[in-house]
């Protein structure tokens, strides 16, 4: 693990730990998708034109924060394996397949406590090799990235329309048809804003289990939904979304789609 990797992970252990332990707080799956952004960097081998990054991930946590995610635990790993791809093409870093992530109950791991172990695994066996050992690009891969993608079974993803509101521009309405798109003043953001209180990768909105699902990716001013700041929140119909000085209102929310138009 390089050095300032680990000099993080030794003040995460000092602080949050403790403090998680004392005022009883439940783990979110956020602080779990984290540690795997966190894990994915660490591990991130540097090659002369791509940056490799592991594509499976094993979360050990304390039996009673396994339970804690209830029936909602079943569907976590696949979500949190959603998450992983969005960030490693966010950050055009190259998997040799789709990541996979598996939660562990550990009773060496102690309560509120997350340790993830990333590992780089052999791609499934679908794409045809190129004498030498090399490989030839599957169909469902994206050639600027080099990060595959695949067509996973997904509920009917909502379509959704928001009017975004900054001062001293006019009006947009946007238009959302089921991926996830995130915002931010990055440029390698799905909807770019021109926003001095905006993070760089501030927030997210993705579809989860057929809903709409904003998510705050701990920005320094964070989110607000409706006047209430938020970590993460199931959008409807008349929410306003603020972040920064900018406003988002969602003004339709209708069945349908597949993909993220902006």
């Amino acid at each position: 693990m390089p050095p300032l990797a680990a000099l993080e992970r030794f003040f995460e252990r000092l602080f949050e730990r403790p403090t998680a332990r004392f005022f009883r707080t439940r783990l979110q799956p956020v602080q779990l998708q984290r540690r795997i952004e966190r894990a994915m960097e660490s591990e991130r081998l540097a090659a002369s034109d791509r940056t490799l990054v592991p594509n499976r991930y094993t979360i050990h946590l304390n039996p009673d924060d396994v339970a804690a995610f209830g029936e909602f635990g079943s569907t976590l790993a696949a979500e949190l394996a959603d998450s992983a791809l969005v960030f490693a093409r966010a950050h055009h870093y190259t998997l040799v397949d789709r990541p996979r992530v598996e939660l562990v109950s550990d009773t060496a791991v102690e309560r509120a406590d997350i340790v993830v172990k990333a590992r780089f695994a052999d791609p499934v066996p679908s794409r045809a090799a190129e004498p030498g050992g090399a490989t030839q690009p599957g169909p469902d891969e994206d050639p600027a990235t080099n990060t595959m993608v695949f067509t996973v079974p997904r509920p009917e993803a909502p379509r959704a329309r928001l009017r975004l509101i900054q001062p001293g521009t006019s009006e947009r309405v946007l238009e959302l048809d089921g991926r996830t798109v995130t915002l931010g003043r990055a440029t390698d953001n799905g909807l770019v804003l021109a926003d001095g209180r905006v993070s760089r990768h501030h927030g997210r909105i993705s579809v989860r289990r057929g809903t709409l699902v904003y998510t705050d990716l701990q920005s320094t001013n964070g989110s607000r939904v409706n006047g209430t700041a938020v970590d993460e929140v199931v959008l409807g119909v008349g929410d306003r979304i603020e972040v920064g000085d900018t406003l988002l209102v969602i003004e339709t929310v209708e069945p349908g789609g597949n993909a993220v138009g902006v």
